[in-house]
């Protein structure tokens, strides 16, 4: 028990120390960069956001809420309410999401680029690997 609240200070203690920490991590978190990326073209509801970020991996509808409400409070996103029947949510980026949102798509664009020099590095260091094992 002392250790894990031990753990748990430390972590808060970053956390004050550091705070753009947090932030960082709910921009690159894994639906985070999606979202991000998504709503760089135009705003979607949440069916249409969901469909289009979990096109590789399903994201659920909890985990796609929990995503846009952190980003909402960061300040990256907008969530427009629309009164209407049936009701009517948008989610579209401010102006710091699209700032944001352009810097993860610059390194969502890099890492697609140097996939190649990625992928032979890993090469190089499984191989290394196997034969460090064998001896």
């Amino acid at each position: 028990m002392a250790v894990s609240s031990e753990v748990a200070s430390k972590s808060d203690a970053r956390e004050v120390m550091c705070p753009y920490r947090q932030v960082l991590e709910h921009v690159t978190s894994r639906w985070g960069v999606l979202v991000l990326i998504e709503l760089l073209d135009h705003p979607h509801r949440f069916s249409e956001l969901r469909r289009a970020v979990g096109q590789v991996r399903q994201v659920s509808e909890k985990m796609l809420a929990q995503t846009l409400q952190t980003l909402e409070r960061d300040g990256f996103v907008h969530r427009d309410a629309k009164p209407v029947i049936p009701p009517r949510v948008d989610y579209s980026l401010t102006d710091l999401g699209r700032e944001a949102a352009e810097q993860v798509r610059g390194l969502a664009l890099w890492s697609e680029a140097r996939m190649g020099e990625v992928e032979k590095a890993r090469e190089v260091y499984d191989a290394g690997k196997r034969g460090s094992e064998q001896e």
